[in-house]
């Protein structure tokens, strides 16, 4: 795959006479920062022979690299940017510059060019994260995003559509009480029209007498109340419908939005911070309610109610008609220019609110902290002042609201005097009537009420829309392969794992692991060693394929983990983490998660192996004791017993140990190692420990340091060798005798 940006032609024929005949681009990208640093473009291209840097304003400023001059290639983050470090054999190391915008771009140039530097097989990743919207340029709201400003919004509200087909025969009642209602608000002025000219003030040359006026004032009136009983009828049944269908279909949005948001890889959310995810769920799904309950029916209603009344009125009266259009545009173009400008202090206030409501949640989240060093006054003080700023911005759009209504009735009073003048220049012409000046009057209120709030509409649809796009950006991400048709069915696992030169990076261009082979036989227990940071955690990630690796492969009983069904693989695996998290509930009901339906007495069994049963039953509640949220009502050792039963009772083939005893007691440690022997039994163990001496009954010890390893053996052997392993255990006991005087 190849990574080609566009390029301007000057540089683009400077390039290509540097290139020899054949020599295909494989990597052309532009820098935003210049080598003295300032801002500007900067080329860097690939092929399988050379790297070329040039600069957009200068083109003669030109540095040629030979790939096999090439010692490694890196991207070092600085202050506000980076830069590519590209080491040289003879001459000095190139630098590139860029800003943080563009990290991610060059970490995928570094991988592409040590890809050629080594010989391997050149595949980056095309699809980069964008920041700017491709069509207008503006920046994004949040990376891969979706631009408000270039929503398709025909056929975002197309696909909101197709989920009302499970519910058409619904959709069709709102159509015909969304018609019937247009039709009760069109026909009062006429009526009224007709009670004026007919029954009221009748013309001269009508023979008709008092009380046939009478019965047509009555009949009039009648119909006036038929009109309104039918108008309250469909607006009944109108708001019960567009109530009950935008609920569901949001309700079935959201329940496809959750359900993809638990298949997706854990890779989709290390690109995201979970609050934006949830704001997914919450507040975009929110709005798109929101619109389908009120928007949509202002819309569509409101729209045909205007088409029906501009009908009506020119076939009453095509001038006048055009005379009280005049001031519709006017209307239009302040409602538009408002909007747009109330956007910016909707925005402002979003902001404002987010920040005020921050500093509440992590103030009185951390309420002990402020209490212990005596901060009140000065939290107190902090959330004043971002209150004022609020303040003053909830005053500026309050003054803009009355700015805007008082403009709005400013231009619509010029329809009043259009209609007062003209029509009575007409009723003096005797053109029209006394009813139909009404009729005039009325209709014209209908029109100018609705198009005043058309840019308020139109600012909600798009706000919406938004929502809705970033909803199915989700729901079109591919999932985990969970129904991979292709995939190995494996009910029954063995244990047997064969690491085959594993690389493996969450930054591409910066692997955390480096050609790992390793072997562990079925039942064996590897203790996995070394400093924080060398890729403990890492390596044990990647057998439940929680990532894929990079370069090489991890077979389980001889079948490369990629190919294994998802469910049977992870079922058959069972994680220990050193932080466990239980889920808010009971303590049967966590320890019973992976078993769905396990009955009472193998919870007590499980929780008996765990060393959990004595402290759960001294519990008030014993095993329907309420654990709280993330497990808070228990200590960490609990909660460290409590995930070990919960993993005994999975029964899993292969069982991953990672800090299961970190930062207990000596006694619940004790108790924990106790439980962790029973579980280990017959299982494939892979346990990473911060007590070295808790591995001592490991079957070998893998040493790691800078992502590979470096050594392997038993505890005593590695002791004896007097290596890596030897100078941790050292450090280690250095270390504790020092806290231990100092205590």
């Amino acid at each position: 795959m190849k990574l080609i940006e566009p390029i301007p032609n000057p540089v683009r024929l400077k390039i290509q006479a540097l290139l020899a005949p054949g020599e295909d681009e494989l990597i052309c990208v532009s820098a935003d920062v210049r080598g003295d640093g300032r801002f500007g473009s900067r080329w860097i291209v690939v092929t399988a022979k050379r790297i070329v840097i040039i600069s957009e304003d200068a083109v003669d400023d030109v540095v040629q690299i030979l790939i096999e001059d090439v010692v490694s290639v890196r991207t070092e983050p600085l202050v506000g940017g980076g830069r590519l470090e590209i080491e040289r054999k003879a001459n000095s190391t190139a630098f590139v510059p860029y800003s943080n915008s563009m990290a991610v771009k060059f970490s995928e140039v570094a991988r592409g060019i040590e890809q050629l530097r080594k010989q391997e097989p050149f595949q980056i990743d095309s699809q980069l994260e964008r920041t700017r919207c491709e069509k207008c340029g503006r920046l994004l709201p949040e990376k891969d995003g979706i631009c408000p400003a270039c929503i398709q919004r025909l056929a975002t509200l197309r696909r909101i559509g197709s989920y009302l087909m499970p519910y058409k025969w619904r959709a069709a009642l709102l159509a015909m009480a969304s018609l019937i209602g247009t039709l009760t608000e069109i026909l009062p002025p006429l009526i009224t029209r007709h009670i004026v000219d007919d029954a009221l003030v009748p013309a001269k040359e009508s023979a008709i007498g008092m009380e046939e006026r009478l019965a047509l004032l009555g009949w009039f009136v009648l119909g006036l109340v038929g009109v309104r009983v039918l108008g309250w009828g469909a607006e009944w049944v109108h708001g019960w419908t567009v109530t009950w269908l935008g609920a569901r279909v949001t309700a079935d949005i959201r329940s496809r939005l959750y359900r993809q948001l638990e298949l997706l890889s854990l890779q989709f959310y290390d690109k995201r911070q979970v609050g934006a995810v949830m704001s997914r769920v919450t507040r975009d799904a929110g709005r798109l309610q929101d619109f389908l309950v009120d928007g949509m029916p202002y819309l569509i209603i409101n729209g045909l109610m205007i088409v029906g009344i501009l009908v009506f009125l020119f076939l009453m009266s095509w001038r006048l008609t055009l005379y009280i259009l005049l001031p519709i545009p006017i209307l239009l173009a302040w409602g538009v220019l408002f909007w747009r400008r109330m956007r910016r202090y909707f925005h402002k206030w979003d902001q404002r609110w987010s920040d005020l409501m921050s500093t509440v949640n992590e103030t009185l989240s951390g309420i002990r902290v402020v209490k212990a060093f005596a901060q009140e006054i000065r939290e107190v003080t902090s959330f004043n002042r971002r209150n004022k700023v609020l303040r003053r911005i909830a005053v500026r759009t309050e003054i803009n609201w009355e700015i805007f209504f008082a403009t709005s009735s400013l231009v619509t009073s010029l329809g009043v005097l259009i209609i007062w003048l003209f029509g009575g220049i007409e009723m003096f012409k005797g053109e029209f009537s006394i009813g139909k000046l009404l009729a005039f009057y009325g209709f014209m209120w209908l029109v100018y009420g609705p198009i005043q709030w058309f840019g308020q509409v139109n600012n909600w649809m798009t706000r919406a829309f938004a929502g809705a796009e970033r909803i199915f950006e989700v729901i079109d991400t591919p999932p985990e392969a969970y129904d991979d048709a292709d995939a190995v069915p494996m009910p029954n696992i063995e244990g047997r794992i064969d690491f085959q030169k594993v690389t493996f990076g969450y930054d591409k261009s910066k692997p955390v692991l480096h050609e790992i082979n390793l072997e562990v036989t079925p039942g064996e227990m590897v203790g996995l060693v070394g400093k924080s940071g060398v890729g403990k955690t890492t390596t044990v990630n990647l057998i439940s394929r929680f990532y894929d690796v990079d370069h090489g492969a991890i077979e389980i009983d001889g079948v490369d983990n990629r190919k294994i069904r998802l469910e049977d693989l992870r079922s058959q695996i069972g994680i220990v983490a050193q932080e466990p998290f239980l889920f808010s509930g009971t303590i049967s009901e966590n320890i019973g998660y992976g078993k769905p339906g396990a009955s009472f007495d193998e919870l007590m069994d499980v929780a008996q192996a765990a060393n959990a049963h004595n402290f759960i039953v001294s519990k008030p509640d014993g095993y329907d004791t309420q654990v709280g949220e993330r497990g808070n009502n228990l200590s960490g050792g609990e909660k460290q017993r409590i995930a070990i039963a919960r993993a005994i009772l999975h029964n899993p083939r292969i069982l991953i140990l990672d800090e299961a005893t970190s930062s207990v007691d000596v006694e619940t440690e004790k108790q924990i190692q106790e439980a962790v022997s029973r579980l280990t039994k017959g299982r494939t163990t892979i346990a990473i420990a911060h007590r070295l001496s808790t591995l001592r009954n490991a079957s070998r010890l893998v040493v790691l340091e800078e992502g590979r390893i470096v050594e392997v053996g038993t505890h005593s052997e590695l002791m004896e060798k007097r290596g890596v392993f030897y100078d941790l255990v050292q450090l280690q006991r250095q270390t504790s005798e020092i806290i231990a005087v100092q205590a």
